[in-house]
């Protein structure tokens, strides 16, 4: 495991947050399969079940049967916050969908790796069928509304962070990890999921409020002189400090504090970017998505959308009306 979790760290690329979870997700399956397998008393606390004894007798053990126990597992007894209890029972399709990719990604990696399995048991596996929910996002009119209603203390970084939120669709991640040398003219360097570096090319209002930001925090000491975003204790921004911005700049504009964050902004600037003529393919290199289909979610359309298509039909002006009585009989073909 520890070899399956370097790889992915070193030669796949993945951040270590990635791989800290593929980790965890591994842990809490082998320790249901130890219960499953009876290396451990049913009995047992999950949580408290060590894998250090698993070994690869047990791994060929696993069957597709096992997988799909531990799925329903997942879906009706595994609590939802391991750190509170009260949050209830069954983790989302999304959750285990991730879970099943963490699964089939390992075994494919014992067989085409590290050449110790001939076939992976669960190659069939399906993953678990989510609800493709639109994506919650801010309006033009919504989102002007947001960027006039900031004044106040660090109008100039907080008003310069939600503008990079709303035209570069930037990951809150990539946002806090910005440096000043990141910035060049009209460009601005990212570095995404799996330490990818993108550039971003940065439109007048973007530079425009950059450079504003730049001119206040030249006059400030910074404890992280290569942050492009500090705080006003000069250190650099963290996610923990965006989010709570976020709230307040939300609510002082008069939006649902509760429906929106920095990821809803993201989803703004796709739809935005969608709906004024920017290309899919196009927008998933501006985002960052590895694969085509992730930016497909953007691909929604409004009411608006729905309601000019229903009116485009050459029958929408059609005014004739249904005859009323009985229907004529047709003609009998004689002969």
């Amino acid at each position: 495991m520890r070899e399956f979790l370097t790889y992915h760290e070193t030669i796949q690329g993945h951040s270590k947050k990635t791989v800290d979870e593929y980790f965890l997700d591994l842990r809490t399956f082998f320790r249901y399969i130890k219960i499953e397998k009876n290396r451990v008393p049913r009995s047992a606390p999950l949580e408290e079940i060590s894998i250090s004894d698993v070994d690869l007798a047990l791994i060929k053990s696993v069957t597709l049967a096992d997988i799909y126990a531990y799925l329903s597992f997942l879906s009706r007894d595994r609590v939802k916050n391991a750190k509170n209890p009260g949050a209830g029972f069954g983790l989302a399709a999304s959750s285990r969908a991730r879970k099943v990719a963490t699964i089939r990604s390992f075994y494919k990696y014992l067989v085409t790796k590290a050449k110790l399995l001939e076939e992976s048991p669960i190659q069939e596996l399906d993953s678990p069928r989510m609800r493709q929910a639109l994506p919650r996002y801010l309006t033009l009119d919504e989102s002007i509304q947001l960027l006039e209603s900031i004044d106040g203390d660090n109008a100039e970084r907080d008003f310069c962070i939600i503008t990079l939120f709303l035209n570069c669709g930037v990951r809150i991640s990539e946002l806090v990890g910005l440096n000043l040398t990141d910035i060049r003219g009209d460009r601005m360097r990212v570095l995404g999921k799996g330490n990818k570096e993108r550039v971003v090319y940065l439109n007048a209002a973007c530079q425009n409020a950059i450079e504003d930001w730049l001119e206040v925090r030249s006059r400030s000491g910074a404890v992280d002189p290569y942050a492009l975003f500090i705080t006003r204790k000069h250190t650099r921004i963290t996610k923990a400090g965006v989010h709570y911005m976020l709230k307040q700049r939300f609510t002082a504009a008069g939006l649902d504090s509760s429906k929106y964050s920095a990821h809803k902004l993201r989803h703004t600037a796709a739809t935005l970017m969608l709906q004024n003529g920017v290309d899919v393919r196009t927008l998933q290199e501006v985002l960052g998505h590895e694969h085509l289909n992730t930016t497909q979610i953007y691909t929604h359309v409004d009411s608006d959308a729905l309601q000019n298509a229903a009116q485009s039909n050459p029958l929408s002006q059609i005014k004739t009306k249904p005859r009323r009585g009985r229907p004529k009989k047709a003609p009998q073909n004689e002969g």
